[in-house]
C-alpha cells in the first residue's frame, strides 16, 4: 500500500484535503436553525429570516447573490474562506446588494442582529472586475 509524505494513503489524504472545500458551500439554515429561519421558498428566491444574538456566531457558509434588508442597527464581522475579514455596521432599513459569498459571521455589537435576506435562485455569477 502506498502512503503519502504524511503516511495516509492518497485517496484518504485527497479526501481529508477537499473537506474544507465542502463545509465552505454549507447551507446556513442547516448548520444555523436557530439563527436562520425560511420565511419564503420558491422556484425564484429563498427569503430567510436571521435574528444574530449579541456574541452569536455562524461558521462557514454560501450564499447565492441576495439582498438584504437589515431590520435592527447592529456590527457584524464576516471571515470569507480566503480567511481576510470586514465589519459591518447595518442600520434599520439599509438594503444591501451581496454578491454571491462564502463567510462566517460574528456579531460583534450588542444588539441582536435581525434581518431578511432575499437569495435569488438564478442570478447570474458576478462579472470579474478589471485589474
Amino acid at each position: 500500500m502506498r502512503t503519502s509524505l504524511l503516511g495516509l494513503r492518497p485517496s484518504l489524504a485527497i479526501g481529508l484535503a477537499l473537506l474544507p472545500l465542502v463545509a465552505l458551500a454549507e447551507d446556513p439554515v442547516k448548520i444555523a436553525p436557530e439563527i436562520y429561519k425560511v420565511a419564503v421558498d420558491n422556484a425564484d428566491v429563498r427569503a430567510l429570516d436571521i435574528h444574530v444574538k449579541p456574541g452569536g456566531k455562524v461558521a462557514m457558509h454560501s450564499h447565492p447573490a441576495s439582498v438584504l434588508t437589515a431590520y435592527t442597527a447592529c456590527k457584524m464581522r464576516f471571515t470569507h474562506a480566503d480567511g481576510k475579514s470586514a465589519e459591518v455596521e447595518f442600520k434599520p432599513g439599509d438594503i444591501v446588494w451581496r454578491d454571491a459569498e462564502t463567510h462566517a459571521g460574528e456579531n460583534i455589537g450588542t444588539a441582536e442582529c435581525h434581518a431578511l435576506q432575499v437569495e435569488l435562485k438564478h442570478a447570474k455569477p458576478a462579472a470579474k472586475k478589471a485589474k
